[in-house]
This record gives structure tokens, C-alpha cells and sequence, in this order.
């Protein structure tokens, strides 16, 4: 397969490149169950008697297509292309499925819960940008908690963080994320960039996540590679987990009582919800099926069909070798 993009989706591609806004794509994120604000302030108690609410999470339907950049046009095309379709082209799988529709790296978390267990995670969420992608995919924070941002990779990159919502956006931070000084700081030829494999920590870039009232949702992107995304949730009790690579979950020492379970995907512009009862000391499993979005869901999205005018062209695809990962579409 060829893959190909509209006049207007290189046009998309232009303006991300220049500001770094994936605002459209997703306005998002499951913002239509997000916007409700906390009723209390969170208390943390002894739990003696709480219950484990386990669980797997399932995508129903067809998974969507993924998105399509062309190395060509943004910078570092040989580095960040040694993970690439082998055409020119940067692929990026919002959806993180198994194929037994195990959705994975969704976050999974229960509201209602004025008072429980302490927050066990102390330490500020990191996010690395390796091999031109921001790892992990999906983040949890606390609001008005920092995010420490890494660089791992011997070129550039550049933070540009917004928090979103079906209401339009609001800039965060927007720095740049220099790279450890022990890289090279220019590759001889494209050959020697692509069979650079070496990560080192550069400076780390520590930034406070603040959302506005009603809005718990935000996403990082590099402003000069636009295919490295992160998103991330702001939570108001430590009962929430990340779904593994079996699509599980585990929460532990819930409060006995009655709670809304909501899943959340930066893709899926509803999080689906379900009420969950826990007993005294009492396991409660079960299985959510997420319904997958259809339609088209991004302008960049990959094609079946070529657009000759937008393809990459021959001598450029053996300068862009996936020496990393060749990835499909």
C-alpha cells in the first residue's frame, strides 16, 4: 500500500510543524466526560477494610486507522526515521490494541471517593523523549502536580503543552528540551545518523501542570517533530490505574461503597462509565468494553490510496532506512 495525504492534510501537517498544536485532533480526549469538577477536596485515611476492584478492558470494533507523517518535511528525518514504514513515512498507533481487542495503556480510574488510602506515588511523573516518541503514551498527574520531561535522543526536541477540552485550549509551557551534551552534536551523513542507537539523559525539564477549573486534561507534543505525542489526565484520588499489555487493571484498598468507573482514552471523545459496588474486604473483576470511534478521526490519517503529488519520492526513500522498527500501516 502507498500511503498518501490531502492537499489540505499537508497543509495540517505545515501548521503543526510551525506551532505544535495536535488541538483539533482529538478536542478531545474524552473531554464531554471530563469537565465535571471535584465535590471536596480529597482526605487521606487508613482504609482497614477495603476492597480490590480488578478488571480488563476491551476495544469493540474496528480499530482506527493510524496517523501518517512524512519525514521529508519535518526536521531529523534520517534519526527519526530509523522507526518508519520503510516508504518515508513516520506512522503513529494512537490505539494500542492486542489482538484479542486487549485495549492497553488506557487509564482507568474511579470517582466519588472523598476520602482513602494516601497517594502512593510521590515522585513526579516522567516523560521520556526516546527515539522521536514521548514514552509513556498516556500519563496521570495530580493537578498542580510537575511533570519532568527527558531528553534521550541525540537531536532536538521541543515541549509544547496544552490543556484541552470541548471549550478550545490554553498553553501550558512551551520550552525547549535540549539533549545531552556527550551526543554528537552533528551526524557526518545521513548513514551515521540513522545507525546512531545511543540514548543519554539530557537536561531534565521540570514543569508544573495547572488546569483551569473544569478541565482535567492535557497533551504534550514536540513543536519540530509533530508525530511525538503524550497526553495526560489529571486525577483527584490515587485510585486509578493504567491498563497492562492484557488490557488489565488493579486497583487496592477501595473504600467500601458505591463509585462511578470511568475509562479514559485521549482518542474517544466519550469515556465510558459504569457503576461499580465494593465490599468490605470484598474483589470485585470485570470486563468493559469500550466502543471504538468511527469516521475519520484525524486530518493526517493514513490512506488506502496514493496521492502521488504528496508521496514521498524514490531517492528520498532510501535516504529514510527503518533500521529501528519498520512499522505498518
Amino acid at each position: 500500500m502507498t500511503l498518501g495525504i490531502t492537499a489540505r492534510n499537508e497543509q495540517q501537517q505545515m501548521k503543526q510543524r510551525a506551532f505544535g498544536v495536535v488541538l483539533g485532533l482529538a478536542m478531545v480526549a474524552g473531554a464531554a466526560g471530563l469537565m465535571s469538577d471535584p465535590a471536596s477536596a480529597y482526605e487521606e485515611v487508613t482504609v482497614s477494610d477495603g476492597g480490590t476492584l480488578t478488571g480488563v478492558v476491551k476495544l469493540e470494533g474496528v480499530v482506527p486507522k493510524p496517523k501518517g507523517y512524512n519525514l521529508t518535511t519535518l526536521p531529523d528525518p534520517y534519526y527519526c526515521g530509523r522507526i518508519s514504514d520503510g516508504e518515508g513515512w513516520r506512522i503513529l498507533q494512537p490505539f494500542n490494541v492486542g489482538p484479542k481487542g486487549e485495549f492497553r495503556e488506557v487509564v482507568v480510574y474511579l470517582e466519588g471517593i472523598e476520602k482513602g488510602k494516601s497517594f502512593a506515588e510521590k515522585e513526579v511523573p516522567q516523560v521520556e523523549a526516546k527515539d522521536c516518541l514521548f514514552l509513556p503514551f498516556t500519563t496521570v498527574v495530580r493537578d498542580d502536580q510537575s511533570v519532568t520531561v527527558v531528553n534521550m535522543d541525540p537531536v532536538m526536541h521541543d515541549i509544547q503543552a496544552y490543556e484541552t477540552s470541548n471549550l478550545g485550549a490554553r498553553v501550558l509551557f512551551n520550552v525547549p528540551l535540549p539533549m545531552n551534551p556527550q551526543h554528537p552534536r552533528n551526524f557526518k551523513d545521513r548513514t551515521e545518523a540513522g545507525m546512531y542507537h545511543k540514548h543519554m539523559a539530557g537536561p531534565p525539564m521540570k514543569e508544573l501542570v495547572k488546569l483551569s477549573k473544569g478541565r482535567r486534561i492535557f497533551v504534550m507534543q514536540c513543536g519540530f517533530h509533530a508525530y511525538m505525542e503524550s497526553w495526560g489526565v489529571a486525577i483527584t484520588n490515587p485510585y486509578f490505574a493504567k491498563t497492562d499489555e492484557e488490557g488489565r487493571f488493579t486497583m487496592t484498598d477501595v473504600p467500601p461503597g458505591t463509585y462511578k468507573l470511568v475509562v479514559w482514552h485521549p482518542y474517544i471523545r466519550t469515556a465510558t462509565e459504569r457503576t461499580v459496588t465494593i465490599g468490605p474486604k470484598g474483589t470485585v473483576d470485570t470486563t468493559i468494553g469500550v466502543p471504538a470511534p468511527t469516521g475519520r478521526l484525524y486530518a493526517n490519517e493514513v490512506l488506502d490510496h496514493a496521492y502521488t503529488r504528496y508521496n514521498v519520492t524514490e531517492e528520498a526513500k532510501k535516504e529514510i532506512d527503518p533500521l529501528l522498527q519498520k512499522q505498518a500501516h
